[in-house]
């Protein structure tokens, strides 16, 4: 008898040992610090190429307006055209990859790409040219909405500015890096080499990327320990499985879960997505919130002072310096400079601040679980580092314009050049990121929603800059630009004032559409893009990560600035 109530007492401890493992909130993420630093690395490459097709393009422009027998007008007008698809591209591949993950998404735009650029290589008329400019845009514009997806998939809110900042650094140093790489292929190698320069560039890049990319995407394969379906494994995934069933007892699986719960959260993925036609209108839904029309808004307003000023560079310095189109392509580089610099001040300092006003408000922050955060000021962590940025951007707009007028020397506009890309990168940064934190369930249909309105109004910037450059001189132009940006800027203080009782507003009308369709209908795309999830929303796998966030303090404590608290209590205390 007394053996019997022993072996129970014993099995109770056990059970007790146990429970605080099995109640245990998932980690938002089980990827190592280096498989997200090769993840975001990749994405910011991808979003290289859409900014990259856009400018390489500008050397060439008279080339093939005389080769082609066409008026620069006409020339211009496919310049027109590719920013209106770089606006409508992520649409349909922002909602591709929010339904069916992010690989596919990546793959089949790569693929479209690859194929315009080879056309374009070999176009003999204008006709070929327009059309082929337009796919050319298609295929990988999207890759801009795709990276914001990605690093919501594997960043907490705590860690997302560094990573959205990495993230962001492709897509706004292209814009001053292809100028000169245009200029130098058109100049040495002829117009066609640019093409086939881009080729061979988006080749190389889609062959890494199948092979070792994985899938990100929450709802194929949730924090990353759901193993993912066929055509969202990399070869790298594939062989992977492949060697698993060799396992004599079924043990060599993932640190994370076992195989039958694997197979459980696959399934119960799988059971909530659901495969149809990408709809373009699901950015729609996004731009019609209150908050989020408004941040969008004012975010394009400085895109177009942003894209104003790189548009009408080529036609200004060679009036005012009589540069050629090489000359004129390195003038970007101070530009380029301040674009690759401010993702990484800039994404730092938006993780401290966040940190900072967590602290404040008695609020834990742990970078590895998904904290609840609709009680938090997050458009108050964001916005106040965006609106100095914007404020000190906007002078440097300013007087861009008059040391134009003045016919200055040329350091003056450079070093103007580099403080307007510092500054209004990073505001561009702190937008992305706000918007992620706004919709993380579909975030690269967000970053979508972003890209057609600001790449719309930037398109209508650049088609009347050069006229309003020409009719009312470089000094009013610009100061008129800046005006507007300045005026709109009370936006910036309604949104920290009045965005989190509009986004309570969004939570509460989503969990009244979620009750509605508990009936075992499936939620449109769109009326799921307006919340943010709960904080244990990762994946039904059971976790078992002791020595993983083990790595992760080490990881987190290495990357802390000096004097900077770190959050390894939070975790040890779990």
């Amino acid at each position: 008898m007394r053996n019997e109530i022993a072996q129970q007492e014993e099995e109770v401890q056990d059970l007790e040992a146990l429970a605080p493992v099995a109640t245990r909130t998932p980690p938002f993420s089980v990827f190592t610090k280096w498989q997200k630093r090769f993840i975001v690395f990749m994405v910011a490459l991808g979003g290289f190429y859409s900014p990259l097709s856009a400018n390489i393009y500008f050397p060439a422009l008279n080339t093939l307006s005389h080769e082609l027998n066409v008026s620069s007008e006409l020339m211009n007008l496919t310049i027109t055209s590719y920013m209106i698809f770089q606006g409508l591209s992520p649409t349909i591949f922002g909602d591709l990859a929010d339904m069916a993950g992010r690989r596919p998404a990546y793959v089949i735009g790569f693929i479209v790409y690859i194929g315009a650029c080879i056309g374009l290589a070999l176009q003999t008329n204008y006709a070929a040219l327009f059309v082929l400019r337009c796919l050319q845009s298609t295929g990988c514009s999207g890759t801009i909405a795709l990276a914001s997806g990605v690093v919501a998939d594997i960043a907490t809110t705590a860690e997302r500015g560094t990573f959205m900042g990495i993230a962001s650094m492709g897509p706004m140093v292209a814009p001053a890096l292809a100028p000169v790489l245009g200029g130098i292929l058109s100049q040495y190698l002829g117009w066609r080499s640019m093409f086939w320069f881009l080729v061979i560039m988006a080749g190389a890049y889609l062959v890494i990327f199948l092979a070792f990319q994985p899938e990100t995407g929450r709802n194929v394969v949730g924090n990353g320990s759901v193993p993912p379906q066929g055509w969202n494994m990399s070869l790298l995934n594939y062989l992977e499985v492949r060697k698993r069933p060799k396992s004599a007892d079924g043990t060599e699986l993932s640190r994370t879960a076992s195989r039958e719960e694997q197979r459980l959260a696959q399934a119960e993925l799988a059971k909530k997505r659901r495969l149809r036609w990408p709809n373009p209108l699901n950015a729609l839904s996004v731009i019609v919130q209150v908050d989020v029309g408004m941040l969008l808004f004012y975010n394009s307003l400085v895109y177009t002072a942003y894209y104003c000023i790189t548009t009408s560079v080529t036609s200004t310095f060679s009036d005012i310096y009589g540069f050629d189109d090489f000359q004129i392509g390195l003038c970007f580089i101070p530009m380029g400079v301040g674009c690759f610099c401010a993702p990484l001040l800039n994404g730092r300092a938006l993780d401290w601040n966040f940190k900072r006003i967590s602290r404040s408000l008695n609020m834990p922050v742990d970078r590895k679980r998904q904290d609840d955060l609709k009680d938090f000021p997050l458009e108050r962590a964001r916005i106040q580092l965006a609106w100095p940025l914007v404020f000190i951007g906007n002078a440097a707009v300013l007087c861009y314009g008059w040391v134009l007028h003045a016919r200055a020397h040329l350091a003056a506009p450079l070093v103007l050049h580099f403080i307007i890309g510092l500054m209004f990168t990073g505001a561009f940064n702190v937008t992305n990121v706000l918007l992620i934190d706004l919709y993380p369930l579909s975030p690269a249909t967000a970053t979508a929603a972003n890209n057609l309105v600001r790449c719309l109004l930037g398109a209508g910037g650049a088609a009347v800059i050069v006229q309003m450059i020409r009719k009312m001189g470089s000094g009013p132009c610009f100061t008129f630009i800046a005006a507007i940006v300045y005026v709109a800027s009370p936006i910036l203080f309604i949104l920290m004032k009045r965005g989190p009782r509009w986004r309570e507003a969004r939570r509460q009308r989503l969990l009244v559409m979620n009750n509605e369709h508990e009936d075992g209908n499936t939620p449109n795309a769109a009326t799921t893009t307006t919340s943010y999830p709960p904080a244990a929303a990762t994946t039904t796998a059971a976790i078992d990560d002791d020595d993983n966030d083990d790595e992760k303090d080490a990881d987190d404590a290495d990357d802390a600035e000096p004097g900077a608290e770190t959050n390894t209590d939070t975790d040890k205390k779990e």
